[in-house]
């Protein structure tokens, strides 16, 4: 059974950094697509970040373009979202996830088929 566990939110101030992790077990995900996707207060859940495990191709909201990164460790079946710069708007519980049968790097939650438990990330000003 595919499992999704993230690790690393908290509180930081603006400006600051983090680093998420997203610890996948269950399965070979060699061919797979990993997201990071957000949600904050009464807003829909969004794309971050998505990385292809075999090739490493990724892709960004615009929001987060040249602040955050996305990245994997084969050996660990892990993936990172590494945060800098971070601003209040950035304030959302994140959560990872996995695309079993990509076409695309999807940016839509139901391209993706498993999800972890979402770790908060607040960012005071």
């Amino acid at each position: 059974q595919v499992q999704l566990v993230e690790s690393g939110g908290g509180l930081v101030q603006a400006g600051g950094a983090l680093r998420l992790s997203c610890a996948a077990s269950g399965r070979s995900f060699a061919s797979d697509v990993m997201g990071w996707f957000r949600q904050a207060p009464g807003k829909e859940r969004e794309l971050v970040a998505a990385i292809t495990w075999s090739t490493g191709s990724t892709r960004y909201a615009d929001s987060v373009k040249g602040r955050f990164t996305i990245s994997r460790d084969n050996t660990k079946n892990t993936v990172y979202l590494q945060m800098n710069s971070l601003k209040p708007e950035d304030t959302a519980v994140y959560y990872c996830a996995v695309d079993l049968s990509p076409i695309v790097l999807g940016v839509r939650p139901n391209n993706y088929d498993y999800w972890g438990q979402g770790t908060q990330v607040t960012v005071s000003s």
